[in-house]
């Protein structure tokens, strides 16, 4: 009788154990199409074609708990959305993530969505608070993650158009950041105003 419920168990078991596998290659090859489209927006090459864009199966496979280490593109970039603009509305988390893809490659940011969210954790002077806050980086709303990385696969596809005017910088709207006066503001949103280099400063 014991072994018939172990073999039971396994039979219950085997189906699960297939989709975790299957879920596991799928965010596989969403992370490498990610580590290839962050290079074509460092080239500044044409948008992707279809086999080489993520989809949205793909991205939902990633991270799917909001729990993993921050240690892909997909994972990076969406969660920076999601906690820079908790709170705020799509128009708000597509301006974050139009500033992170701005950053890619230019000179004085490093040349990997991952790197650019982290940037300054040495110093503790991050460029994203949210990553030195000292806070735990886990997800707390589920749907809301799923929005970020949807809007983290369209950057990604380079299927987002970029809101910001080319913003390299944001703030709250509710703080005054001496930095903001020597930077020229290009868009508004309702939770934040962005900024890029002045034409004098940028030469």
């Amino acid at each position: 009788m014991r072994h018939r419920w172990i073999a039971f168990s396994l039979l219950i078991a085997l189906p699960f154990t297939q989709v975790h596998a299957a879920d596991s290659n799928t965010a596989a090859i969403a992370e490498d199409k990610a580590q290839a489209l962050e290079q074509k927006v460092i080239d500044d090459a044409p948008p992707p074609k279809p086999p080489e864009k993520i989809t949205a199966a793909e991205v939902k496979a990633v991270d799917p708990a909001g729990q993993a280490p921050l240690d892909d593109s997909i994972t990076c970039l969406a969660r920076t959305i999601y906690w820079e603009a908790k709170g705020a509305d799509e128009k708000d988390m597509r301006g974050v993530a139009n500033v992170v893809l701005n950053r890619l490659g230019k000179p004085g940011f490093p040349d990997s969505i991952c790197g650019v969210v982290k940037q300054g954790v040495e110093n503790r002077s991050c460029q994203f608070s949210w990553w030195c806050d000292g806070r735990p980086d886990q997800v707390e709303e589920p749907p809301r993650y799923d929005i970020a990385k949807e809007i983290a696969r369209k950057a990604l596809n380079q299927q987002l158009p970029d809101s910001t005017a080319g913003a390299l910088f944001f703030h709250d709207r509710h703080v005054r950041p001496s930095w903001a006066k020597t930077y020229r503001r290009t868009a508004q949103t309702r939770h934040f105003f962005f900024y890029r280099p002045s034409t004098a400063l940028a030469r």
